[in-house]
């Protein structure tokens, strides 16, 4: 099919159409590429880098959960100067957009990476304040305004690349972070990422997780993820970028809709790996049958 249709420009780049792989459910790449053409995709968001690199959580890492799965991987990566020297290259050669993702257990942390990731072959860097699965930084950053837009402001400071925030819906407001993180400077919003969810293995009377508490996705939250992106969407000025238990077209179309520039798929990848192919297909059918030039035509009416 001709993806024309669905060219999206996002932070000056031109994205082939506006389906992104999610941070931490597509690697940097490697594997699906051994699957299908991810030059299709119109973006990659690599795994969720730290600045020295991390082993990620001990015990029991995926539960699968009605409609959707909790995780708590706790940003296994290889750090960041490995991704500017391994994989950010290796993702450059894909044929798509490179989003790196960028998390921390301190500000410090969070300077220091993007300074190092101004020197990787990227389009944009985006950045984490809102990882649920380790147990300092990430989403402590995102959870309210005052610390979200220092970390924001702070970043954006050193960063060469585009800045796209990626928020948590475990904020008491997520609006108000989003508001915030604009005011700071970000470029661009990505959000949601997983709802903070708990799993108890009644046969050993204790949690699942080492960590108790785990990060929540799949189809099961997608309507709690559209509703925090249409109120974001309605409120900032800057592009946002929906995600949420998106599972095939109907759903992207739902966050496009609701005032998404893009979307990013995560869960649904491990159920189908095709799945973002089928969603491309499915938009492109839609633009089809509507009659539409782009699909921009249809972003935020809702």
């Amino acid at each position: 099919m001709n993806d024309k249709p669905l060219e999206t420009e996002l932070l000056g780049v031109t994205l082939k159409n506006p389906v992104i792989a999610a941070s931490g459910t597509f690697g940097f790449g490697r594997e699906y590429a051994e699957l299908f053409d991810v030059s299709r995709l119109g973006g990659i968001c690599g795994k969720g880098l730290t600045l020295d690199g991390s082993a990620g959580n001990r015990g029991v890492r995926v539960t699968e959960t009605p409609a959707g799965m909790l995780n708590s991987i706790g940003l296994e990566n290889p750090g960041v100067a490995r991704f500017v020297a391994e994989e950010a290259p290796f993702m450059r050669s894909l044929g798509c957009a490179v989003i790196a993702n960028l998390g921390g257990h301190s500000v410090s942390d969070y300077i220091e990476g993007a300074r190092l990731l101004n020197d990787a072959d990227i389009d944009i860097l985006e950045l984490n304040i809102s990882c649920p699965n380790v147990r300092a930084g990430s989403m402590a950053f995102g959870l309210s305004p005052g610390s979200a837009a220092d970390v924001t402001r702070r970043v954006k400071e050193v960063a060469r690349h585009p800045l796209m925030v990626k928020l948590t819906p475990n904020a008491p407001d997520p609006v108000e972070v989003a508001l915030a993180c604009e005011q700071a400077g970000a470029d661009a919003l990505s959000l949601v990422n997983t709802f903070l969810g708990m799993a108890i293995d009644v046969d050993k009377k204790r949690p699942v997780f080492d960590n108790v508490y785990a990060g929540l996705s799949g189809p099961a939250v997608m309507p709690l993820a559209l509703r925090i992106v249409h109120q974001a969407a309605k409120r900032v000025k800057i592009p946002v970028v929906g995600m949420g238990g998106i599972s095939c077209a109907r759903d992207a179309l739902c966050f496009l809709m609701a005032g998404a520039r893009a979307v990013q798929v995560g869960s649904m990848n491990f159920a189908n790996p095709r799945a973002m192919l089928d969603i491309i297909d499915g938009l492109a059918r839609y633009c089809e049958e509507n009659h539409l030039e782009n699909i921009r035509e249809i972003r935020g009416i809702v």
